[in-house]
């Protein structure tokens, strides 16, 4: 006989209406494989008005206290999105040991330990495995199936509106510009992007994935943070020449590399790269995602799916809802401390000892001596020259120049721009982007 669980469900939204269309299009499926049956007992949200043509057919309601206190359920899913009013919310759900299911990354990126305390205080859990990559199952991985491993590094691609828009430049040869405004055209983007092309969408993300990768306390304002709104075609064009695309990157990473015995010390970025052709990640397109993780038994695996989408993050929430009622995810969350909430804050490599290799891009007059110039000012701050790639021009112009690095510290790189910048055969701004090291390097 089937066991039921009732459901409130937060918001029904894009997300929500994909949840309740898994639990009805699929509910013989769903009950045959575990064994559950799951029945919405409230849909809350702020304007019945808009839900009109579905109430005779699914219970909305505004009073957010009579379907959290409803002794019928057994489960909260939250999926209204924001800060204030879902950590209201979740929080009056855990209080009275009602475990939750959240896609929410702004919410546990910035309430998390709170919200996870509170959760273990009163016997119940969180799950979340929705509110990072879509349909990618990072969290189960990095929770479960990669537990035996010290993981060295995670590289990927968090955000599919950035990686629409640089992948259509990349292959269209469109401006920053035309490609944001295409990818709003076709649902991609937000008409206010800025969470997304800034990078802190990306940064929620990576807080929450390194938190459990190295079992620290991570937070947003650890992760030095770049968005992709200076990328110019130019570079990308550049960057082709060169061996490379050029992807928003997350890239959370140990200090000593591979070394059980090394440093602690991690280094948290979130900024556009350069990616070399081989490298797996240069392959994801459009609206994919991707995460690379490195450990040091298991070596390097790739996740790779949608990572955004109604139906993807629908199928990831409806995962965690039958881990909650079958009661692994509760066992997890007590067992392996699934979001570090009682573990120490990372020791944070500061972003100016970071050790990288560059791309430059300068605006150099054609005139003689002016690559002594720069490669001296590189020399003084203890940075060598790896290739230098300049296109023809006539003589006395400006010309783009461009140069990649061998590693370097970030910290040196910084004082070595600013006295390229102030030469006066270069035009400012100089160009700077990362370059991704090779995956080898990251293997333990």
């Amino acid at each position: 006989m089937a066991t039921p669980v009732g459901i409130t469900l937060l918001g029904c939204g894009i997300v929500g209406s994909g949840v309740i269309r898994i639990l009805n299009e699929q509910r013989e499926l769903l009950q045959r494989r575990t064994g559950l049956v799951f029945e919405v007992r409230h849909v809350v949200v702020r304007d019945l008005e808009k839900h009109k043509a579905q109430s005779s057919i699914l219970p909305f309601t505004t009073d957010v206290d009579a379907a959290l206190n409803d002794p019928r359920v057994t489960m909260v899913v939250e999926l209204i999105g924001g800060v204030e009013d879902a950590n209201t919310h979740v929080e009056k759900a855990l209080r009275i040991g009602t475990p939750v299911v959240t896609a929410n990354k702004s919410l546990l990126a910035s309430r998390g330990p709170e919200l996870f305390a509170l959760a273990r205080a009163n016997d119940t859990c969180i799950a979340f495995e929705a509110s990072c990559g879509g349909g990618i199952p990072i969290i189960n991985a990095l929770s479960h199936g990669l537990i035996a491993n010290r993981i060295d590094a995670l590289v990927g691609i968090v955000n599919g509106t950035c990686n629409v828009i640089l992948t259509r430049m990349t292959k269209n040869g469109w401006s920053y510009e035309q490609a944001l405004a295409e990818a709003q055209k076709a649902g991609f983007a937000e008409a206010d992007p800025t969470l997304d092309i800034s990078g802190r969408d990306a940064a929620q993300k990576l807080a929450l994935l390194a938190s459990l990768a190295f079992n620290v306390r991570i937070t947003e304002r650890d992760i030095h943070v770049e968005g992709i709104e200076s990328i110019q075609p130019q570079d990308i064009a550049f960057a082709r020449d060169l061996g490379y695309v050029i992807k928003l990157l997350v890239i959370a990473q140990r200090g000593d590399l591979g070394s059980d015995a090394g440093s602690d010390r991690i280094s948290l970025r979130v900024h556009p790269t350069l990616v070399h052709q081989s490298d797996v990640l240069a392959d994801v397109s459009g609206s994919f995602n991707a995460i690379s993780v490195y450990g040091n038994a298991l070596g390097h695996t790739s996740f790779y799916g949608r990572g955004a989408g109604q139906m993807p993050t629908a199928s990831a929430v409806v995962s965690d809802m039958i881990g909650v009622a079958l009661g692994t995810t509760p066992l997890a969350f007590e067992q392996l401390k699934i979001y570090p909430d009682t573990t120490p804050i990372a020791d944070v490599l500061p972003f100016e000892q970071l050790e990288t290799r560059y791309y430059l891009r300068l605006s150099a007059r054609d005139v003689p001596g002016v690559l002594a110039e720069v490669a001296e000012a590189l020399g003084r701050n203890g940075i060598s020259l790896s290739a230098v790639l300049q296109r023809e021009s006539d003589e006395g112009q400006h010309v783009p120049v461009v140069i990649t690095t061998h590693k370097a510290r970030e910290g040196s790189m910084r004082a070595a721009l600013h006295a390229i910048d102030r030469l006066m055969t270069v035009e400012p701004p100089t160009v700077c982007l990362r370059i991704l090291d090779q995956p080898k390097e990251f293997v333990g």
